[in-house]
């Protein structure tokens, strides 16, 4: 399929083309804190019902990073509700030092996808490419402002790990989780400098990695 401009709002342009050709069951994929410092990688996966009406049904549904936590908070679980199967996978952050971030990034996705009840058909992911899954897929870059399935994955993925990573701020209430997501900001900078790492820090990741 060829690559097309970015639209203001993800659209359904991918799933009609592939709907007209009998492809009912399209999975859209992403994940959410690759590039974070603390806490797990995650990835959601999502099948939308195969109706162009769901575009309205999901209105306010874009890129997660475009939305506010509260619009994500409220679209959700709307998703949810409105999707034929949602899932989420994670990888954690000991599988990161251990494997690196790319392939963690991939394993979550492997993992969201398979704990849909259903086997999807085709396969919508945000730039990256699933290798080790025997399914067709489209990847593209700017996916989830793009396509209205990835864009649902990473409302749901983002909110997923939000709600994680408020749990460890309770576990480790030094470094500021529940604000900043596991994030490099400057108060969590400022943590790792007096506390040190936790057990949730990425310790291959600077500036937790031994220069």
């Amino acid at each position: 399929m060829a690559e097309r401009l970015d639209p203001i709002w993800p659209t359904l342009e991918f799933e009609i083309e592939l709907w007209g050709q009998g492809v009912l069951r399209l999975a859209g994929i992403d994940e959410v804190g690759r590039g974070a410092l603390a806490g797990p990688v995650y990835a959601a996966a999502v099948i939308l019902p195969a109706r162009e009406s769901i575009r309205e049904e999901l209105a306010g549904v874009r890129d997660s990073k475009q939305m506010t936590p509260e619009e994500r908070e409220e679209w959700a679980p709307l998703i949810r509700q409105k999707a034929v199967s949602c899932s989420v996978g994670w990888a954690s952050c000991k599988e990161i030092d251990r494997w690196g971030i790319l392939p963690c990034t991939l394993l979550a996705a492997r993992r969201a996808l398979q704990s849909l009840p259903w086997l999807p058909e085709h396969l919508l992911l945000d730039y990256i490419k699933l290798e080790k899954v025997d399914l067709p897929q489209t990847a593209m870059t700017g996916g989830d402002a793009r396509c209205l399935s990835i864009a649902a994955a990473s409302v749901i993925a983002k909110v997923a790990r939000d709600a994680q990573l408020r749990k460890l701020d309770i576990r480790f209430p030094d470094y500021g989780f529940a604000s900043h997501k596991g994030y490099a900001t400057e108060e969590h900078i400022q943590a790792i400098s007096k506390y040190g790492p936790c057990p949730q820090h990425r310790l291959s990741f600077a500036p937790m990695r031994p220069q």
